[in-house]
């Protein structure tokens, strides 16, 4: 559950990232970019221990909710990118 809980709240830091930046609110659109590296970097811890358990021989079967949480933590990481670069882009405009 750490996949989806962490990934969903990087997913939405880094909307409200754009949401901010898109206001003028540079720095919290800073902050919530931070806010969403941090949750991905828990996310990959609870990712790391899954597959630490998987090379250790302790076979996981592979669920629909397995695949889901893999497939949100991408899709944070994806998500979080693309706000860091929405946020470079109104900090340009913001600079002019």
């Amino acid at each position: 559950m750490g996949l989806i809980m962490f990934g969903g709240n990087a997913k939405s830091d880094a909307m409200e990232a754009i949401a901010a930046a898109k206001e003028g609110n540079l720095e919290l659109a800073d902050q919530k970019i931070e806010d969403a590296k941090a949750s991905l970097v828990e996310a990959h811890r609870a990712q790391t221990g899954l597959l630490t358990q998987e090379a250790q021989g302790d076979h996981m079967t592979v669920t629909l909710l397995t695949v889901h949480a893999q497939d949100h933590l991408m899709t944070s990481i994806a998500f979080t990118d693309l706000a860091k670069e929405f946020v470079d882009v109104y900090r340009r405009i913001e600079e002019k």
